[in-house]
């Protein structure tokens, strides 16, 4: 090697180990994300979450990063499933589940527990699978107006939260039995919310996962 290569090639060391990792990335993977109204197909852009991908539970876990250019055709539902997704057709994912960082929002979580669906502003939201309506709160926190529905189907347990509902639109009470695509209320942008949009967590065995992940697995 010459002189000059060996002075070429030790630069090139010293941009790869010195520089942080996110001064390489290209605008296309920043690491700002940001829940906006519904309208037109959106693009998610969020920051590194690390791995891309783990196993849980027999289904995927998405890392943050893999929720970027997920628009409106990103699920299909099915209407006669046991366990179907929260609007009758696919709608933009604004916010996935994970590591973030959301620009100029002062109050989002860096590390969001759920998956934030932007159909826009009233549209109704419906549950996902059949159970029992355990708590239904206005200004519940960060949460705004939200919903709890505990579910028993097909053998998996768990739990079901749809976050910053519209003010004056549940549809649902304490204790109510509900089945399988029912009304809950509205999409709005109650509690900590940067536009109107649907929070919704899936709890498993107490634990938070991405519902993304889950409902591409279980939906049918």
């Amino acid at each position: 090697m010459t002189a000059v290569g060996a002075l070429l090639f030790a630069a090139g060391l010293v941009v790869s180990t010195s520089l942080p990792a996110q001064a390489l990335f290209t605008p296309e993977s920043g690491s700002t994300g940001r829940t906006v109204a519904g309208g037109a197909t959106q693009s998610l852009d969020v920051g590194d979450a690390g791995a891309a991908e783990t196993t849980r539970d027999q289904y995927t876990v998405s890392s943050a990063t893999q929720y970027k250019n997920v628009d409106a055709s990103s699920f299909t539902n099915d209407p006669n499933g046991t366990i179907q997704w929260p609007f009758l057709t696919g709608v933009p994912i604004t916010s996935g589940f994970g590591g973030r960082q959301v620009e100029g929002c002062s109050f989002c979580s860096t590390n969001h527990m759920g998956v934030d669906f932007a159909p826009g502003e009233g549209t109704p939201i419906r549950v996902i699978a059949a159970g029992t309506v355990i708590k239904v709160q206005a200004n519940d926190g960060g949460f705004g107006n939200d919903v709890w529905v505990e579910h028993d189907v097909d053998g998996k347990q768990f739990v079901s939260v749809y976050g910053h509902m519209e003010d004056n639109s549940f549809k649902v009470v304490k204790g109510q039995q509900v089945e399988v695509g029912d009304e809950l209320g509205l999409v709005g942008s109650t509690g900590n919310s940067t536009g109107p949009h649907l929070h919704l967590e899936v709890h498993v065995d107490g634990v938070p996962v991405d519902p993304l992940a889950w409902l591409k697995a279980n939906a049918n």
